[in-house]
């Protein structure tokens, strides 16, 4: 797979690169405009060359006369050359949404982002992946919390997303390295420069074992405003939120929303109901927003994947009877691979993603499968 997405890319001209960073830097765009663009165009590059579609632009949903005008706005195309020169000096790697190489939890998310700027050897398709956020100023029982999480989940081989930041980001990233787990840092900045300076030394490290990652180019300034938007990319690189400590109001508490709109399991770790640094947790539990846990143990229990137990004894699998022509196609190839997402499942059986999902929701009704996070299923 990689020797193809090797070839890919080196039958890709600059030309074509310019145009896909471009995409993402439209002003007032926004992903889901640009993806709309994108097909209706039939491609990236007929929006910056082929006068007949620029005339018709206005017709494309969501695009009215000032986001035409910054469409048309050749100095874009610029900007792009000159995040390609920076990118290339810096030796980020720039995945498309249409890459195979784009990250398939991201691809189940409306509002994902058009393009991805990355550093470091960052493997974002992993088996497993769990976000871990909190406040920028845990109690020391949040610390010692947090650790405990991430080295109890050290036999599953997660992938850690969080987002850099003081508190309990930076203990979720810097205890990952400790226990050899690979991580990831979603930052709301441009890769040509680090936020907080402080954590300088453990991003080099995590380059190794992990990366940063960004949808903005460098020479992005760092702004508050970028950071509930760089929160959905921590949300949709994983499986799931765990929600370590938070006050009332804060980033975990948006990155949790995220998460749960995206469809993902959220889990939140309970406090005293006097602890100001646990109010945001016991909220999101008491309004089912998210799952209370106490340890790694519940999150890898709620999440099945705790090691399957040995059978002494071979037991015969069952038979799937009155099952439809499609169904057991479906069924087929779910057993060969022991778990497959919907995406995997449309192209093996080449069915649309509506029938798939109808029949899909059919067996799991009878029993026949079982859906797990990210939209992955396998049979019961």
């Amino acid at each position: 797979m990689s020797g193809k997405m090797d070839q890919a890319h080196a039958r890709m001209n600059d030309q074509e690169r310019i145009h896909r960073i471009a995409l993402s830097m439209l002003k007032g765009i926004g992903p889901v405009n640009a993806r709309n663009l994108v097909a209706y165009c039939g491609g990236v590059e007929p929006l910056f060359t082929d006068p007949r579609i620029k005339r018709s632009l206005e017709k494309v949903p969501g695009i009215g006369p000032t986001l035409l005008a910054n469409i048309l706005d050749r100095s874009v195309l610029d900007q792009a050359a000159r995040a390609l020169e920076e990118a290339r000096k810096r030796k980020l790697r720039i995945t498309f949404y249409l890459d195979e190489d784009f990250p398939r939890r991201l691809k189940h998310a409306v509002d994902a982002p058009v393009l991805l700027f990355i550093k470091g050897n960052a493997m974002l398709d992993p088996e497993r992946s769990v976000a871990i956020v909190g406040t920028r100023a845990p109690s020391e029982h949040g610390r010692r919390t947090c650790e405990e999480l991430v080295e109890g989940l050290a036999g599953s081989g997660a992938l850690i997303v969080s987002g850099l930041a003081y508190g309990i980001d930076i203990v979720a990233h810097r205890t990952a390295l400790k226990c050899g787990l690979p991580t990831v840092a979603c930052v709301a900045h441009g890769l040509d420069r680090l936020y907080p300076g402080e954590h300088s030394a453990t991003a080099r490290d995590m380059e190794e074992h992990g990366g940063l990652i960004t949808e903005l180019p460098c020479g992005s300034p760092f702004v508050p405003g970028n950071f509930p938007a760089r929160n959905r990319l921590i949300a949709g690189l994983a499986d799931c939120t765990v929600v370590v400590e938070s006050g009332k109001k804060g980033g975990s508490l948006i990155t949790a929303d995220i998460a749960n709109s995206y469809d993902r399991e959220v889990f939140a770790y309970p406090g005293r109901a006097t602890d100001a640094k646990s109010e945001g947790c016991n909220r999101l539990i008491q309004n089912n927003q998210a799952a209370l846990v106490t340890s790694a143990a519940d999150v890898l229990k709620m999440m099945e994947w705790m090691p399957q137990e040995k059978k002494n004894s071979p037991v015969q699998a069952a038979l799937f009877t009155d099952l439809m022509p499609d169904e057991q196609a479906l069924v087929d190839i779910i057993k060969a691979r022991g778990k497959v997402d919907i995406d995997e499942l449309c192209v093996q059986s080449r069915m649309s993603q509506g029938k798939a999902a109808g029949l899909l929701l059919n067996l799991e009704f009878n029993g026949v499968v079982r859906a797990l996070p990210g939209k992955v299923y396998a049979l019961n």
